[in-house]
């Protein structure tokens, strides 16, 4: 399966029925093992919304794909900070998980541990 087929646009995204997804908004960058856990222990499906983020590591669209090919997320999102409102609005969904403070601590990590094997 071509797992970039789970990417919809935003559009697609709000034609999903409601009470029916959670929601996960984060920013995937640096993808690692932490995220399965994580996401593991949600309900199904998941609709993933891909946040832009300053200084990332991968561009969006790679980091969309990257959390497409995650097999516990269904649908992925790329989408705005300002249309997240939007879309949790829309899909009124039963759990809601915000990451993004996880994978900006997940990121630096990444970050501190390349640099530290730099400078060994």
């Amino acid at each position: 399966m071509d797992t970039r087929l789970k990417i919809l646009t935003l559009d697609q995204a709000m034609a999903l029925p409601p009470k029916a997804h959670t929601l996960v908004s984060g920013y995937f960058d640096g993808l690692r093992a932490a995220h399965i856990p994580e996401l593991a222990g949600l309900p199904r499906p998941i609709v993933a919304v891909v946040l832009p983020l300053a200084g990332e590591l991968v561009p969006q669209p790679a980091r969309a794909e990257m959390a497409a090919a995650l097999r516990m997320i269904d649908y992925v999102v790329i989408a705005q900070e300002s249309e997240v409102d939007a879309l949790v609005q829309h899909l009124n969904p039963p759990a809601i998980a915000r990451l993004e403070e996880r994978d900006a601590i997940l990121a630096k990590q990444l970050i501190d541990h390349v640099r530290h094997r730099q400078n060994c």
